[in-house]
């Protein structure tokens, strides 16, 4: 269009003074007047994409690596059932603490350094882990990974999303997100790898070690992002948000050539700083979008995490493969590898599910397509439950079968529009306050799941489990509805202000 004669809907680049979302949604126009679809991306925008992309694909990677690596560290460090719940639930507990501890501070330090911060921890725990003499020393080491995975939780998003136009956000941030079933497949499948190759008990500090360089080189790119120029422009530093914002937007030839942003009035800047803390969440404005944001994530990661983690459990206890009693080191790879086979095939319906949710976020809209998901959990939950009535192939076929529902469903409904949506709903002065306070919320079902799962697992049976998530999941998409705010189409600097 560049080269056809197009021009922007600014016309010639004026110096008119604009918001900053105005310049991130600029399309230009050809010379008939017609608009382009969409905004171009600039290789910053690119770049900070890719960058937020690697916090949820480690945390993929590492909480569902755990899963495979969990039988070979109870091993190693005779674990009671209580412990081995502790170390299922640490990395969540980690994340519950540093979505609201660390993630809610961008909102008064800024999105990049805790940006990086995050990572730098991230990578300092995965190497801690690797010499790891004592169950303390494990459990302090997932702990400190989850703090900083948790971290990332908010700050991801809002990074995205403040950098991104109105138009294809929730496809830009769900297709980030997505990354995290990339990492749980690739987790699974480096945990398969390792055991073939290495069929020893130690093999699961090769797993961890795995991630180390990966972590170490993304922490150092994300020192090389422009400050979110809506945080500068809200904490009324407007000559730091323009430099921010031009960098942000920097093209070949360069347009727009300036970015003058409108002075924030003493009422505005009284405003922000007036609504800053975690007491704002629950005013009349915010709650009803709290309640969105928080509930049906919680709801969600009961299933989401008690199935993730334990799938290779299940599926060996269900299906019937391995030998239920290994003691050995042999027993326990052998059940491993049988386990692990299965659980990466079915991680693949995450992939497959994430996709789908990236096509349709923007065209059919959150609250849609996350109350359906909550129904295919069910669904799917309830058909994994009806094969304690049967034996055999068709046993088999209908846990693999509901398993797979619940990972397509999940994934394009609630497990991907919960995160949307907590860094959508909220003002820009409390949107990582909120989107942290959501995500710690959530991962208290995370955690509580991954303790009682090995426990209720083996009192309850896998039935009985699993018919309590298809009710989880059902009031899921109950409070999903009840509260819906959706935000589809809508500018981050309406989002928040409307309600």
């Amino acid at each position: 269009m560049a080269g056809a004669g197009a021009e922007s809907e600014a016309g010639t680049g004026s110096a008119e003074a604009r918001s900053v979302q105005s310049y991130l949604d600029e399309t230009p126009r050809w010379r008939d007047g017609t608009p382009a679809v969409a905004a171009p991306i600039t290789a910053t925008q690119r770049r900070i994409w890719w960058l937020a992309v690697a916090g949820k694909f480690f945390e993929g990677l590492v909480v569902f690596m755990t899963g495979v690596a969990l039988p070979l560290i109870g091993k190693e460090f005779a674990l009671s059932p209580v412990q081995y719940g502790m170390v299922g639930a640490a990395t969540l507990f980690g994340i519950l603490i540093g979505a609201t501890a660390l993630g809610g501070l961008s909102d008064r330090f800024g999105r990049k350094p805790l940006f990086v911060i995050e990572m730098a921890l991230f990578t300092i725990f995965l190497v801690a882990i690797l010499p790891a003499p004592s169950f303390a020393w494990l459990l302090v080491c997932l702990l400190g990974m989850g703090v900083a995975l948790g971290c990332d939780y908010p700050t991801a998003h809002v990074v995205i999303s403040e950098s991104t136009p109105t138009r294809g956000r929730g496809a830009r941030v769900l297709g980030a997100f997505g990354f995290q079933a990339v990492g749980a497949l690739v987790g699974t499948a480096v945990g398969f790898l390792i055991l073939n190759e290495n069929p020893t008990l130690g093999a699961w500090r090769w797993m961890y070690a795995t991630a180390i360089v990966p972590a170490a080189l993304v922490t150092l790119a994300r020192l090389s992002i422009p400050e979110s120029a809506h945080w500068l422009n809200e904490r009324g530093r407007r000559g730091e948000a323009e430099h921010a914002l031009k960098r942000l937007l920097r093209r070949r030839p360069p347009y727009p050539r300036a970015t003058p942003l409108p002075a924030a009035t003493p009422g505005d800047r009284a405003a922000g700083r007036s609504e800053t803390g975690y007491g704002a969440l629950f005013r009349k404005g915010n709650r009803r979008a709290l309640v969105l944001a928080s509930v049906p994530w919680f709801l969600q990661d009961l299933g989401t995490y008690g199935i993730g983690i334990f799938t290779p459990t299940i599926l060996a206890s269900a299906v019937g493969h391995g030998r239920p009693h290994a003691h050995s080191v042999t027993d326990i790879v052998a059940n491993e590898i049988t386990a692990a086979k299965g659980a990466a095939f079915l991680d693949t319906l995450l992939i497959l599910g994430i996709i789908a949710a990236v096509v349709l976020a923007d065209r059919v809209g959150r609250i849609r397509l996350q109350v359906v998901g909550f129904v295919g959990c069910a669904l799917g939950l309830l058909v994994a439950a009806l094969s304690d009535q049967a034996d055999g192939a068709t046993k088999t076929a209908l846990i693999f079968a509901g398993f797979m529902l619940f990972n397509f469903s999940t994934n394009i409904g609630p497990n991907a529009q919960t995160y949307l949506l907590a860094g959508e709903v909220f003002a820009t002065p409390v949107r990582g306050k909120g989107a942290g306070f959501a995500a710690s919320f959530a991962k208290i079902g995370a955690v509580v799941t991954a303790f009682l799962f090995p426990l209720l697992l083996e009192d309850l049976g896998s039935t009985t489990l699993l018919a309590i998530l298809v009710g989880t999941s059902l009031l899921g998409a109950v409070v999903t509805w009840a509260y819906r705010i959706e935000t589809a189409g809508v500018s981050l600097e309406e989002v928040g202000r409307s309600e």
